[in-house]
């Protein structure tokens, strides 16, 4: 998937609705017309979901790790369900997350950007619109917010209703992750009781918490020290931004919003917005759309990427160069990051643009198990990561984080890890939507191998 560098469409008269004129990747095909535009006009008349002046915030906060003061943790489910949808997944989500920028920040001595893949994951890009079982061809599965999972005609229909309940879903969503995050949840008081029950057993649990123990016992000497703890609001609470891929351009135009304060237009779905592999065309619809908007943005890049399409990207998506507008995240694949990201980096690093440099190791090493099932080994994950660590530091730019796909369920979808998932095991709880998972375990071992390339 190769940007075209020449005819940029024009922003001068960019309206929340301009993409429409411009070829639109990876839409569903809505069969019913009128149904889809009832569907946007009530979306129209939604709250936001998120607001401008926290949005702003995680820009600032981008521009620190763009600066090399801080890490981002990018993590969350591959694809977001309506039928797991409960208090307690959001809670276990937020727990290892909570547990990983713990482990790095304790570990580093830097400050953790958290950033969830969570509350808006609902569409998926697919290679095919259409999927045969048997000599049956129906519509591929394109995300809950499009249509439903079984191999059935009505379920593969595509269904405008499906927007308004993704909505709902994301707001409930956003209640309880302010809930969490700011209601005691994540005090670093608590930090013994993020070790979900099945990692507290591993080798991994054993380790953080000792890592906990040590927290509690820094805290103790702060305070014998007269420092009154409970002053610090970064001891007791935590920011966790949201995040998606900004994939059914219809529902994000419905939630575009024009902010009084700075005049500009908010995309307001999501803290950050970012674009995909499959959709990054530097003449589509994508790239217009998130352009227009001022939030942070971020957009995959793969190795079929050439230097002159990622600044050529960059040109488009950040043309003011400000600091956080902009991550560029590598999704090479181990075999393939030190062929074609060090030419990328260097050219960007000249154009100016000060983008913070994110590492994805799980789209470019998936693969087909002799099982049928897809996985990831988890050694392959920390290749890539290490590659992209050494490219970083070899070209003279700060390896500004990784975005990473997993859950805090128990699953067994990708192989590997510190209590080894094996081949045979796939099938005992092999429960994603769409692409394998980090379980918690692996997502706590992967935090402290960070740490250690970092420290290095």
């Amino acid at each position: 998937m190769t940007a075209k560098t020449t005819e940029l469409p024009s922003m001068a008269n960019w309206t929340p609705q301009s993409w429409q004129s411009l070829r639109a990747e990876q839409q569903p095909q809505w069969t019913d017309a009128h149904e889809y535009r009832a569907a946007l006009d009530a979306l129209r008349q939604k709250a936001p979901l998120v607001f401008a002046a926290k949005t702003r915030a995680l820009t600032e906060q981008l521009a620190r790790v763009a600066n090399g003061e801080g890490f981002l943790l990018h993590a969350g489910d591959c694809a977001e369900s309506f039928a797991e949808f409960s208090a307690d997944k959001v809670r276990d989500q937020i727990k290892v997350i909570l547990q990983m920028s713990v482990a790095l920040t304790y570990s580093t001595g830097l400050p953790t950007l958290k950033l969830g893949r969570i509350a808006g994951q609902y569409a998926k890009p697919r290679s095919a619109n259409t999927e045969t079982r048997d000599g049956v061809d129906l519509d591929s599965f394109r995300g809950d917010i499009v249509n439903g999972i079984d191999f059935t005609a009505a379920a593969r229909r595509p269904d405008p209703q499906r927007m308004l309940r993704a909505y709902n879903q994301a707001a409930a969503t956003h209640h309880l992750i302010e809930s969490f995050t700011k209601g005691g949840f994540a005090d670093l008081a608590q930090v013994h009781q993020w070790n979900l029950e099945f990692v507290g057993t591993s080798d991994e649990g054993q380790r953080y918490e000792q890592l906990s123990t040590e927290i509690d016992r820094a805290m103790r000497f702060m305070n014998a020290c007269g420092i009154d703890l409970s002053k610090e609001r970064q001891l007791h609470e935590v920011d966790l931004y949201t995040s998606h891929e900004a994939l059914l351009l219809g529902y994000e135009e419905a939630l575009t919003r024009l902010d009084a304060m700075s005049g500009g237009w908010y995309g307001t779905s999501a803290h950050l917005l970012w674009i995909g592999e499959r959709t990054r065309q530097l003449d589509g619809a994508h790239v217009h759309f998130l352009a227009g908007l001022q939030n942070p943005l971020a957009c995959k890049i793969g190795p079929s990427a050439t230097p002159e399409d990622a600044v050529a990207l960059c040109r488009a998506l950040d043309p003011d160069r400000t600091p956080g507008r902009l991550t560029l995240v590598a999704r090479m694949g181990a075999t393939k990051v030190d062929e074609f990201l060090p030419a990328i980096v260097r050219a960007v690093k000249k154009s100016g643009h000060p983008v913070v440099w994110a590492c994805d190791p799980m789209h470019g090493n998936t693969y087909q198990h002799e099982s049928g099932y897809k996985t990831r080994h988890f050694d392959t994950v920390m290749t890539e990561i290490a590659k992209f660590f050494g490219v970083c530091h070899a070209e003279g730019v700060w390896p500004g984080g990784v975005h990473i796909e997993l859950t805090g369920d128990n699953v067994t979808e990708c192989l590997g890890g510190g209590n080894e998932v094996l081949g045979s095991d796939l099938d005992s709880r092999y429960e994603t939507l769409c692409d394998p998972r980090l379980n918690a375990r692996q997502g706590l071992d992967l935090a402290f191998r960070l740490a250690e390339l970092m420290r290095g």
